[in-house]
Parts: structure tokens; C-alpha cells; sequence
């Protein structure tokens, strides 16, 4: 094999290894700007090189020390790191390009955003929004209603807004937590359901979460529809 053949073999290889999705805002844990960044934040669970090994809760990172006040009720503006992104990118999305200009992500062809809330520092998840097909996009953003009538979290790196992947295309399963400071109600409940959580150790290819077919370009985004049912507790 020519030596120019092998090089671009290489190359390839690095960058599938390292051309993933993660989450932006809120900052999670082993995200940009953390004490623990390493660069891996944004693998899938899993995945490992001489440096890290993503593991199920979170990545496997403990907690930050970014923490990000949130309140019942309120909406949060959920955004995506594409590692095709540059600094210039992080500041100015989302807002969508022309297809000729745009980073390349490994959106992996879409596939089924669960965002929940843990209580226990990642024991247990209380599913509070769902996005599919189209979800990841560094390009949008991804409103997620935290419900009206949740308690309060209060207790040092206990309390989490998680976001999980499971890719269209890909047998990939992704998981990153932000650590919060949440004002509740008196007397609140927790979410009922909880989050898909897939082990795709050993399986073969073949995974049914509905997507876009998008596989590094840019999708539809958020529908209004699936706004509007994030909005109304509804997924």
C-alpha cells in the first residue's frame, strides 16, 4: 500500500474517531470551559482511546463546578457542539448557513433526544422532553420546558439535566449531564417515565430510532409540532 493511501487511511480513521455530537448548553460535565475537558466529552458511551473511556452515567466525568441555575417551568435553549465547530461557530449559532458554508456534524442521520432530570447524581432520570429525527443539530436550538410542578434540587452534585442520544444510522449511544441548582414547588412531583437507556455492546448493526438520513450536513430542526408538545409535557 502507497504511503499517501496509508496516511489518508489515518486521517479518516482520526477523524471518525473523533467527529461527534455533544451538548453545548447547558455546559456538561468534561464539556468546554470545565477543568475536565479532554476532548472526549462529546463520544458516544463506550468509546475509548488512551485517554478516556466513555462509561454510563455522564460520560463517566464527575462533576464540574459549572453549575446552571434553573426553575420550574422555565424553557431552556438546549444547544449542541458539533466538534467540526470552531470557536467562531460556538459564538455565533445557531443560525443555519448556506449548505456550502456550514461544519461538518456527525448527526449519525438524526435520531430519538431524550432530556431528563436526576435527582441522585445519576441513578435515576425523569424524562422531561423528546426530540426525534432531526435531533442533534449544532445549527438549531432545543427548547425544553423544565415542568411547572417539580420539586426543588438543592444537593451538591446530585442535581442534573441530562441529555441522551440514541443515533438513526449507528449503533451509538450518547449521554451527557450539566450539573443545576433547580428552584421547584412546595410539595412538587417528579416526572414519571424515565429515559431509553441502550447497551449497544456486541450488537450488530441495525438501530431503530427514527431519524433524518442526514449524516454531517445540517437537518429540519425542531418541528413546531414537537416544539409545541416539548412546551405542553407531551413525549
Amino acid at each position: 500500500m502507497k504511503l499517501a493511501t496509508v496516511l489518508v487511511l489515518l486521517v479518516t480513521l482520526v477523524a471518525s474517531a473523533s467527529a461527534h455530537m455533544g451538548l453545548l448548553y447547558p455546559p456538561p460535565r468534561g464539556g468546554l470551559g470545565t477543568k475536565q475537558y479532554n476532548g472526549r466529552f462529546h463520544t458516544f458511551i463506550g468509546y475509548k482511546d488512551s485517554k478516556w473511556t466513555m462509561r454510563f452515567p455522564c460520560g463517566g466525568y464527575s462533576p464540574s463546578g459549572k453549575v446552571t441555575s434553573m426553575k420550574a417551568g422555565q424553557v431552556i435553549p438546549v444547544r449542541f457542539y458539533a466538534s467540526g465547530m470552531k470557536s467562531k461557530d460556538i459564538a455565533t449559532q445557531p443560525k443555519l448557513v448556506s449548505s456550502s458554508k456550514q461544519f461538518s456534524q456527525a448527526r449519525h442521520g438524526g435520531g430519538t433526544c431524550e432530556f431528563s432530570l436526576s435527582y441522585d447524581g445519576g441513578k435515576t432520570f425523569r424524562l422531561i422532553g423528546r426530540y426525534t429525527k432531526s435531533c442533534p443539530d449544532a445549527y438549531y436550538s432545543w427548547p425544553v420546558r423544565i415542568p411547572k410542578n417539580v420539586p426543588s434540587c438543592n444537593t451538591k452534585n446530585k442535581c442534573l439535566f441530562v441529555w441522551s442520544w440514541t443515533a438513526n444510522v449507528l449503533p451509538q449511544y450518547y449521554h451527557n449531564c450539566a450539573d443545576i441548582r433547580l428552584t421547584g414547588v412546595k410539595g412538587g412531583k417528579l416526572p414519571p417515565k424515565s429515559i431509553a437507556i441502550v447497551d449497544f455492546k456486541g450488537r450488530k448493526m441495525g438501530v431503530t430510532a427514527p431519524g433524518d438520513g442526514i449524516k454531517h450536513r445540517a437537518g429540519s430542526g425542531p418541528s413546531k409540532t414537537q416544539i409545541n408538545n416539548n412546551m405542553n409535557g407531551r413525549y
